[in-house]
């Protein structure tokens, strides 16, 4: 059957991409040291989905590496709307008929997500995640620290403000997702491999999805 709730992953579950690493690949195309920079984004980025580092670290040296604006922010987010997961894509009407009980929990970025998830029906209330912080001339000089989801423990702090009561479970492809059941009101949690496959995250979940059709089965059980 399915939950009272499901929360969804956005980045490398929801969609087949990091939203800030392709942020940050967009915006350094022509910087003289764009791979080296590129690299370390990305160590980040897997050292926080590992659990290695806490999320906090990992994005907030992130940010200081990426030299992007407003206008980098809005012709990434036009290029994630075409770079969803085939089997989230393939079952739109199972989300747009289920949306009032999915959430999207993630510690990317509100103005990359809610465009991409709105398409299937999922409202921005339902959308949880960071925020960027621009100056005047609309560069982006660093995220929301007062948002949860920048903290360490994010989701689980966001999740528990939430209130959320009965059946909860929990898709995703990182630590931080695991988190919510280990330290969280989840109660199951649901390695998603499609997109990348972590060991020591998918020996910690309740069931491995190969795909989001595999939830869709247990389901209707």
């Amino acid at each position: 059957m399915l939950p009272d709730h499901l929360i969804i992953d956005f980045d490398s579950t929801f969609i087949t991409k990091e939203s800030l690493d392709e942020l940050a690949r967009f915006a350094l195309e022509k910087h003289p040291e764009k791979g080296d920079q590129l690299r370390q984004i990305e160590a980040l980025t897997q050292a926080g989905m590992a659990g290695e580092i806490t999320f906090d670290k990992s994005l907030s040296k992130r940010i200081a590496i990426v030299d992007a604006d407003r206008t980098d922010v809005e012709n990434v987010t036009h290029q994630l709307a075409d770079a969803v997961t085939p089997s989230f894509a393939n079952n739109a009407d199972f989300i747009q008929n289920h949306k009032e009980i999915i959430w999207i929990i993630s510690g990317g970025f509100r103005e990359m997500i809610i465009p991409v998830v709105s398409s299937f029906g999922i409202s921005a209330s339902h959308v949880f995640a960071n925020e960027f912080i621009y100056d005047d001339t609309q560069k982006i000089v660093g995220v929301d620290t007062n948002n949860p989801m920048a903290k360490a423990g994010g989701k689980v702090m966001q999740v528990n403000a939430m209130g959320l009561q009965g059946e909860i479970h929990v898709i995703g492809d990182g630590y931080t997702d695991y988190e919510l059941k280990a330290k969280g009101p989840a109660s199951l949690f649901f390695a998603f491999t499609e997109n990348v496959s972590r060991e020591n995250i998918y020996t910690l979940a309740d069931d491995v999805l190969n795909k989001f059709d595999d939830y869709i089965l247990i389901s209707r059980d």
